[in-house]
């Protein structure tokens, strides 16, 4: 068992991290407290809605499932679980579980942070991506038809509860997607724990539980400081994104559920390195090493076919990160080297994605 805390002025709260954490009590059951909501999905709910009510001690636990999916992390379903939440009469003391990948920890986040000016809510991810990224930090947003995660709240969960037995029963191709976000943290600011994924890359592949419980714990170590630091994204939190801004951008114009998240991110820090590879900002070697490790992962490096570079700009301008109207990317000086650049030249980004998009 891992256990770590994110330590935030106000207040703090624990990341624990074990196999079987859902198939036993292990002390969650102390952490739920006041009328509680299980927020789920219908690939997540049938497999481990019953599991975590028996380790809670609470059986008769209401459940509100919806449709699996990024195209259902929408205003609509925002608002059907907002009713649901008075509904089951919920108060300023309930707690809403939100078990599932990113989809339903940020919907379900976003939700208790506005049902009565904000409630306790408890994240169980159920994806590798979830677990290292999405659940912890406080980020909880939906998504509108304009682009990711524009309507959204700072909400610290209660409590992170990891049980990394789950991924046993996560698709392939998600298992994969979340391996991107575990690379963006070596990639980002540790150069130490690229070379450990490199070493490990088979390991990892193979889905050994003390080398996933390690990689796990490395990354939610380094974002619990950086959330700590900067929790509502004034600075450094911001390196988090390295990749996201391109990521985002492909998601949208390719329309949600194209590429999972993961993949997108994974293509979004190619791109970053391969742009500063060419402005002479990193070395064509780093960039060189992140590509083989993300093609090792089974991982997509490159723009798929049919995008035209003055979308993705136009796509860009929305990010969140952006000032102004300008540009302002996460971009490295190499591996574990990443820092905020908001000077960027929109001629020479748009003629850099010009040649990957080929249009």
């Amino acid at each position: 068992m891992h256990e770590l805390t994110v330590s935030l002025a106000e207040r703090s709260y624990p990341i624990r991290i074990g196999a079987g954490l859902l198939s036993a009590a292990n002390g969650l059951d102390e952490t739920c407290q006041g009328r509680l909501l299980l927020v789920t999905d219908s690939h997540v709910g049938p497999l481990y809605a019953d599991a975590l009510k028996t380790a809670i001690g609470q059986p008769d636990c209401p459940v509100w499932q919806m449709p699996a999916g990024e195209q259902e992390k929408n205003l609509t379903r925002f608002s059907e679980l907002l009713n649901a939440m008075a509904a089951h009469r919920m108060t300023r003391d309930s707690t809403v579980l939100a078990l599932g990948g990113g989809v339903i920890g940020d919907l379900a986040g976003f939700a208790a942070a506005c049902y009565m000016r904000g409630i306790a809510f408890i994240q169980i991810p159920t994806t590798l991506l979830a677990m290292v990224d999405s659940s912890v930090g406080g980020k909880t947003a939906v998504d509108l038809v304009a682009g990711k995660n524009l309507a959204g709240a700072f909400h610290q969960p209660k409590a992170v509860w990891i049980d990394t037995d789950v991924l046993k029963t996560l698709p392939e191709r998600e298992f994969r997607a979340g391996l991107a976000e575990v690379v963006k943290y070596a990639a980002l600011g540790d150069a130490g724990f690229f070379d450990w994924l490199e070493r490990h890359a088979g390991a990892i592949l193979a889905k050994d539980p003390d080398i996933l419980a390690s990689a796990i714990a490395r990354c939610c170590e380094q974002k619990a400081g950086i959330v700590a630091r900067d929790e509502t994204e004034q600075g450094e939190r911001a390196l988090l994104n390295f990749g996201h801004t391109f990521g985002h951008a492909l998601e949208v114009l390719l329309g949600f559920g194209e590429l999972v998240h993961g993949e997108a991110v994974a293509i979004g820090m190619q791109l970053a390195a391969d742009f500063c590879s060419e402005q002479g900002l990193a070395p064509a070697t780093d960039g060189a090493r992140l590509r083989t490790l993300l093609q090792t992962f089974g991982l997509p490096v490159t723009v798929p076919p049919g995008l035209r570079a003055a979308d993705m700009i136009d796509k860009m301008r929305l990010d969140k990160k952006a000032q102004h109207g300008r540009l302002r990317l996460i971009l490295w000086h190499g591996i574990g080297q990443a820092y905020i650049a908001g000077d960027i030249d929109a001629d020479d980004l748009q003629a850099f994605l010009h040649s990957g998009c080929g249009a």
